[in-house]
């Protein structure tokens, strides 16, 4: 049985450079109200690397927030809604998408947009004629990936853009 359910609000500001979007929250997430919630998910830990902060899943959630921001980055998904069973992007079923256009008036500094897996990557075409765009690995666990390589390609986020 299909459950719809609604994913977060946008973790931005006016100053965010950089957005980093993922597909649609995990039920853990959805349960917890936090984006990446999941402790096997390697988002937190990957970003932490790329900034030079301490991410850690014991941290406070809001404090991780603060952090992206403190570095000018953003945070969202691509789907605003859907039906799901499980946290498979491949059950993902009556799929609304979030609109951006608030969040890219109020973001007038952004210049790239990362997209957290092929799923998320499925909406680039949106956003590669204003911006740089990059596919990254997705950080979920079912990516098996070695967490090293997956971190090398996420190690793009910190690089500056002219």
């Amino acid at each position: 049985m299909n459950r719809a359910a609604k994913g977060f609000p946008p973790v931005i500001d006016a100053e965010i450079k950089t957005l980093i979007l993922g597909s649609f929250p995990s039920e853990k997430s959805l349960r917890e109200a936090e984006y990446y919630a999941y402790k096997q998910n390697q988002f937190w830990r990957l970003v932490g690397e790329v900034i030079g902060e301490p991410l850690l899943p014991k941290m406070d959630y809001a404090e991780r927030k603060r952090m992206l921001l403190k570095h000018h980055i953003g945070l969202w998904d691509v789907v605003g809604a859907c039906e799901r069973e499980g946290s498979s992007d491949s059950n993902i079923r009556n799929q609304r998408d979030n609109d951006f256009s608030g969040v890219l008036s109020k973001s007038k500094k952004l210049r790239r947009v990362f997209f957290n897996g092929k799923k998320a990557a499925q909406k680039e075409l949106i956003f590669k004629s204003r911006y740089e765009t990059v596919v990254l690995p997705s950080s979920s666990p079912a990516n098996t990936m070695r967490f090293e390589e997956k971190l090398k390609q996420w190690r793009l986020i910190a690089r500056k853009t002219c």
